[in-house]
This record gives structure tokens, C-alpha cells and sequence, in this order.
């Protein structure tokens, strides 16, 4: 019957847990961190491009809005009686820079950081390359 206890390897072979585990095990973390990166980059760019969005609104309600505050209020300097045209335009106007002024201050909110995910995968490799660092022989 053969002995089940494991051999020891000669020295000067690599055994499985050798280098080459090392730097399969390096490249799986590169491979896994890039994808991790791609991923939260996509998400940045969608809220990037959300806030561009916000932000471009708000410049076009605030134009339109000024366009029609200054043409009511040329409108009531030549008309100084009733309830003309004008008043209408004053009060869209304001509504227009009032919708601006709610879409800026969002976007100008506090925002989560980008690539948290990231950032806490990167701290978990610092610590473990400090511990195996520290224990060098307890990990292999």
C-alpha cells in the first residue's frame, strides 16, 4: 500500500505554491482591480454626464428666463395700466430662474466619492502586502 503522507519536495523545484502561484496571483489582482476601475469609470462618466445634463438645463432655463424677465419688463415700462401681455411674461420668467437656480444648487450638492469600491479593494491589498511583509512565512 503506498504512503499517504505527502513527500517532500526536492530543493530546487518549485513546488505549487511556488513563484508561479505568486505571480498568477499578482496578475488575478491587476486583472480583477482593472475590471473594477472600468466598471466605477463607467459609473463616473454616467453621473458626469447626468450633472452635465443638469447644468446645460439650467443655462437654457436661465436664459429663457432672462429673455422673458427683460421683454415683460420692457413690456411694462411701455405699459403702465392693466394686465397686459407683459405680466404673463414676468411671471414665466420667474418661474424659468427659479427652476434654474433649484437645478444648480443639485448639482452643486455634495457627491460621493468616485471609485469607492476601488479605493477599498486597493486598502485591502496595502494591509495584506503589510502583513506579508511583516509574516513573511506564515502566508506561504
Amino acid at each position: 500500500m503506498p504512503d499517504p503522507s505527502p513527500q517532500p519536495e526536492p530543493e530546487g523545484r518549485e513546488t505549487s505554491h511556488g513563484p508561479s502561484s505568486w505571480i498568477e496571483a499578482l496578475l488575478a489582482i491587476a486583472s480583477s482591480r482593472a475590471e473594477l476601475i472600468r466598471l466605477e469609470a463607467k459609473e463616473a462618466a454616467r453621473k458626469g454626464t447626468n450633472k452635465a445634463a443638469r447644468v446645460i438645463t439650467a443655462i437654457l432655463c436661465f436664459t429663457f428666463g432672462w429673455t422673458l424677465l427683460l421683454a415683460g419688463g420692457i413690456g411694462a415700462i411701455s405699459q403702465l395700466a392693466g394686465w397686459p401681455w407683459f405680466w404673463t411674461a414676468l411671471v414665466i420668467g420667474t418661474i424659468h430662474i427659479i427652476v434654474a437656480a433649484i437645478l444648480l444648487r443639485k448639482s452643486s450638492g455634495t457627491t460621493t466619492p468616485l471609485f469607492p469600491v476601488t479605493r477599498a479593494e486597493f486598502q485591502r491589498d496595502r494591509e495584506w502586502i503589510e502583513n506579508l511583509q511583516k509574516n513573511p512565512k506564515s502566508n506561504a
